[in-house]
């Protein structure tokens, strides 16, 4: 039996591959922030995805952006917005508890796979989270399991932020809405975080990574962009483009100043398209 193209078997596995990328991140001198868990956590399985995975380590930068923007945009509702609960969906190998600047006092709910958080506990079990940690096993393709802890969660907390960190991509469009109107439906579930791509930068991914990732297809790209939330009880609060973050944080692309400039050149319909091929969105309850 032939070996598989990339160590990549189940959506889990993409955890390992993004933490090699904080943990190449963290690196480097001039490093947007620093994950010193973030190798050890990856393991092998990280390594061997980077070294399988076609021009991974060239499309580090989108994932290194998405990491910063959010962390941003948690620490200022933690700050600004009376968040007292932050809830991670999917939230795989995630190291923010630890390595955020987080009121001891804020509760922090990590929900994923039985597995996957053992996996992490046991590779942390020396460390200190700088929040109230708890870790919540579940399948969230179950929707019993799922709204049984929401509404757990929601009846012990005033306001909650949720985040969805890399998780919708690989559901289908159904599944997401369901998903969404299960959130919407507890009233402390205030805001909701997560990244969102358009079908084309979706196509473009799939024809790069389609082999290798035959068994975790980016499928959710909705053509209605954020609009996709609206009757399912969201809105979006803000957007933040992965391009013209990337620009802002000096994370770009290769050839990057060619894309700015052909932007220029581009009528403002496509220019308007081009910001929002792939971004990172904060939602809020309608």
């Amino acid at each position: 039996m032939s070996a598989p193209a990339t160590p990549i078997s189940h959506v889990s596995d993409t955890a390992r591959w993004v933490a090699m990328y904080r943990a190449m991140e963290s690196d480097r001198p001039d490093a947007l922030f620093h994950d010193r868990w973030a190798r050890q956590l990856a393991g092998p399985q990280g390594e061997a995805i980077l070294r399988h995975l076609p021009k991974a380590r060239r499309t580090s930068w989108p994932m290194i952006v998405r990491t910063q923007v959010m962390d941003e945009l948690i620490l200022r509702a933690i700050r600004e917005d009376g968040v007292d609960t932050v809830l991670n969906l999917a939230a795989g190998l995630d190291t923010r508890p630890y390595r955020l600047p987080l009121p001891k006092s804020l509760r922090w709910i990590e929900a994923d796979f039985d597995d996957v958080l053992n996996y992490k506990k046991g590779v942390l079990a020396q460390e200190q989270p700088n929040c109230a940690l708890e870790l919540a096993p579940v399948d969230l393709t179950d929707a019993a399991a799922r709204t049984q802890l929401f509404a757990r969660l929601a009846a012990s907390s005033r306001h909650t932020f949720v985040i969805a960190e890399g998780l919708l991509v690989y559901l289908q469009s159904d599944q997401v809405a369901r998903l969404a109107a299960d959130l919407a439906a507890q009233p402390s579930f205030q805001f909701w975080l997560i990244d969102l791509s358009s079908p084309e930068l979706l196509k473009r991914l799939n024809k790069v990574w389609g082999k290798s990732m035959e068994q975790t297809p980016l499928i959710f790209g909705p053509a209605e962009g954020t609009e996709f939330f609206e009757p399912h009880g969201w809105r979006e609060k803000e957007f933040r483009s992965m391009f013209m973050e990337a620009l802002r944080l000096k994370r770009t692309m290769r050839f990057a100043w060619l894309y700015v400039f052909l932007g220029r050149l581009a009528p403002e319909e496509r220019r308007a398209q081009l910001r929002r091929m792939s971004g990172i969105v904060l939602l809020e309850r309608r």
